[in-house]
């Protein structure tokens, strides 16, 4: 391992336990409200793919409807990004205290246990699903190349506004100039990105 990916897990570990401690009680409160909300599991559970395509089960705290998965093909017209991923803003499928967990960042806390376990790291290309990057051109695999993050660059510059293209160019640019400065940079940048909640949907 480089210097940078030692001081890199070494800040995961630490940030990811005690990140963990300060949210476990909004996480609690917040199963609770999914919990009379919305019939359902508390956390959604969905396949990723992780650094060098590694799979791994990837979990949120439950935003849509049970049946969202089977709704899908029901909704798969009104997709607003090109490419192979799926976004709406207005999804039909997600619940009404599931749109204030999205705008807030809140259904991904969970994720700071695969940042703990290795799994993820706090900066990084966002984990994609395996169906997508079986569609993947051949240039935009390079963004598997990293581990996955909570946070990158696209999540601080407007997320679901970006086209996928663009989207993608960002993770290489990041996974290309990677430092300890540079994740610092974006960590600091995530604070007003979640406050403003910008192309978060």
């Amino acid at each position: 391992m480089t210097l940078y990916e030692i001081c890199k897990r070494a800040l995961d570990i630490v940030a990811a336990f005690f990140g963990l401690l300060l949210a476990l009680p909004l996480m609690m409160v917040s199963a609770i409200i999914i919990k009379f909300d919305s019939s359902g599991p508390l956390l959604f559970r969905q396949p990723r793919l992780g650094k060098d395509g590694r799979p791994f089960v990837m979990f949120k705290l439950r935003s849509m409807t049970q049946d969202a998965a089977e709704l899908r093909a029901l909704v798969a017209a009104g997709n607003e990004m090109a490419g192979p991923v799926f976004k709406i803003r207005s999804d039909p499928r997600v619940t009404r205290v599931g749109r204030f967990l999205r705008k807030a960042s809140i259904d991904e806390l969970p994720q700071l246990w695969h940042v703990l376990i290795g799994d993820m790291s706090l900066v990084g290309p966002r984990p994609p699903i395996p169906d997508e990057v079986a569609r993947y051109e051949p240039w935009q695999r390079e963004r598997l190349a990293a581990k996955p993050g909570l946070t990158c660059t696209w999540q601080v510059s407007g997320r679901s506004d970006i086209p996928f293209d663009r989207w993608v160019q960002m993770d290489i640019d990041y996974i290309r100039h990677r430092s300890l400065a540079l994740d610092l940079k974006i960590l600091l940048q995530t604070i007003p990105a979640v406050i403003t909640g910008r192309g978060a949907y």
